[in-house]
């Protein structure tokens, strides 16, 4: 089978597709034949040896697939050869075939295409676990979101939206600021203007955002600091800007607010009831038509290098998935 191969270390832009061999099917896994693969940017750190997984080498990068069951290993119950599934993997998306433990793959929705299966396993139950689980928002509330053009952003507005809050997104530039408003966003904000906390002020009559969802990071969430509302809860997502921030407690005190992390991928280990819980809830609203993944490019698995230095360089919106 084809798939990208990581041997050593190295940049996005190294990248290559090669034959090697299948995946051994595992009791408890799925051998899926990949249709689209979900594209992020921690498999950059990976590849790069910068993320806090470090795969042994050699490995295959990619954590997000759609595809259809072409075996079934044992221990396995609810699924069937020629299921349509979404799912995650540590690693091995980037590929023709993966195997995909049980735990961790649904069927894919009616109606739900493989590329939009391959955006939703991480992003949108990332999104939702931030501003359910940890951030409890009400619709009543103010939501910001940065970097709302992303992946993670624009999950986060559209659930953001179902959920009933205001939803403020910030972008870079006007056609970033056009999708985020195209999947929801009530007012658009270009956070390059030095004064984007002043705006945000400004559309909250002072009060600002009830809650920011920060996958940015670096000065973005400084920044934040500036518009969160009295009582506000500042949901740390990421770091795609590169830069872990500091924040001064005093600021915390003063402004009775609440820093929120969240790391979705340790629910399976430290809370596993609550995955299905959001699944759930996801494709109910799936079903309704509150949320819909945006596939901002697809490119196939040969392509590879280019798909990563484009998602890295922000230079796209949405997901950007492979297809083998």
């Amino acid at each position: 089978m084809r798939a990208v191969v990581v041997d050593r270390l190295l940049e996005p832009r190294d990248l290559r597709a090669s034959d090697t061999a299948e995946p051994e099917l595992f009791p408890g896994g799925l051998a899926v034949d990949v249709k689209a693969a979900g594209c992020n940017f921690f498999d950059i750190l990976m590849v790069q040896g910068r993320y806090q997984v470090k795969p042994p080498l050699p490995f295959t990068p990619g954590a997000e697939v759609a595809g259809i069951v072409s075996a079934i290993g044992a221990e396995v119950d609810g699924f069937r050869v020629g299921d349509r599934v979404l799912g995650t993997v540590p690693f091995g998306a980037f590929a023709e075939q993966v195997v995909v433990p049980a735990r961790s793959a649904w069927r894919m929705p009616d109606g739900m295409s493989f590329d939009e299966g391959a955006a939703f396993p991480i992003v949108y139950p990332t999104s939702y676990a931030a501003l359910v689980l940890r951030a409890n928002l009400r619709p009543d509330e103010t939501l910001l979101v940065h970097a709302a053009a992303g992946g993670v952003g624009l999950a986060a507005v559209q659930i953001g939206k179902a959920l009933g809050a205001r939803v403020l997104a910030t972008a870079g530039g006007a056609e970033k600021l056009a999708i985020a408003r195209e999947a929801g966003a009530d007012v658009c904000i270009d956070y390059r203007a030095d004064d984007w906390p002043q705006q945000v002020k400004a559309a909250t009559h002072g009060r600002g955002a009830d809650v920011i969802y920060d996958p940015v990071g670096g000065d973005i969430l400084d920044q934040s600091l500036k518009c969160i509302a009295w009582s506000g809860r500042l949901l740390v997502i990421g770091f795609a800007g590169g830069d872990i921030p500091a924040i001064k407690a005093n600021r915390i005190l003063l402004k009775n607010i609440a820093v929120v992390g969240l790391h979705w991928g340790a629910y399976a280990t430290h809370e596993p009831a609550r995955v299905p819980e959001v699944f759930s809830a996801l494709f109910e609203m799936y079903a309704s038509g509150s949320i819909r993944p945006t596939i901002g490019a697809r490119y196939p698995l040969e392509r590879v290098a280019q798909a990563l230095e484009a998602l890295g360089s922000r230079r796209t919106h949405g997901k950007v998935v492979l297809v083998p």
